[in-house]
C-alpha cells in the first residue's frame, strides 16, 4: 500500500485563450520531469505521484505536495517544470526525508534544493478521535 503522495499541480503554468487552456502546461512538464527518473528512484513503492487539476497557488507555480496520512502535508511552489535531474533528485531526497520522519518534519535547514525556498504551506496532521464503544461479551458456558 503506498500511503505516501507526491501531489503535482498539472494547470501550473498554463497558457490559457478563450478560456482554453492552450498546448501543454508547465505543471505537466514538472509531472513528465518528475515520471522518467520515478522507476529508478528508491522509493517508488512508497510513494505515488498524483496528478491534481489545480492547487490554487497560480501565483507560485510550479507546484508540487508532500502527504500521508497522520503526517505534515508540505505545500512547495515556484518550481522549475523543467528541473535538471540533479533537482528531480533534490526533490526525492526531501521526499525521501519527509517519509522517514514519524510526523513527516522537513526543516529548512534539511530541505535540498528546489525546495528550500518557495514553501507555501505547512499542514499539520488532522487529528480524527475514535469513538469508543460500548461492547457487552458474553461468555459461553
Amino acid at each position: 500500500m503506498r500511503a505516501h503522495t507526491i501531489f503535482v499541480c498539472t494547470t501550473c503554468a498554463s497558457k490559457w485563450e478563450n478560456g482554453k487552456r492552450i498546448g501543454e502546461s508547465g505543471g505537466e512538464k514538472l509531472l513528465q520531469r518528475l515520471q522518467v527518473d520515478y522507476s529508478n528512484w528508491q522509493l517508488n513503492r512508497e510513494f505515488v505521484i498524483q496528478p491534481v487539476e489545480c492547487m490554487s497557488a497560480c501565483s507560485r507555480s510550479c507546484v508540487i505536495s508532500f502527504a500521508a496520512p497522520d503526517k505534515t502535508t508540505y505545500v512547495f511552489g515556484d518550481i522549475s517544470p523543467e528541473l535538471t535531474s540533479a533537482e528531480v533528485q533534490g526533490v526525492f531526497s526531501c521526499a525521501d526525508k519527509y517519509y522517514v520522519h514519524p510526523e513527516g518534519s522537513l526543516p529548512w535547514s534539511e530541505r535540498p534544493d528546489p525546495l528550500k525556498k518557495g514553501i507555501l504551506a505547512r499542514i499539520p496532521a488532522a487529528f480524527i478521535p475514535v469513538e469508543k464503544k460500548n461492547i457487552k461479551l458474553e461468555l459461553c458456558n
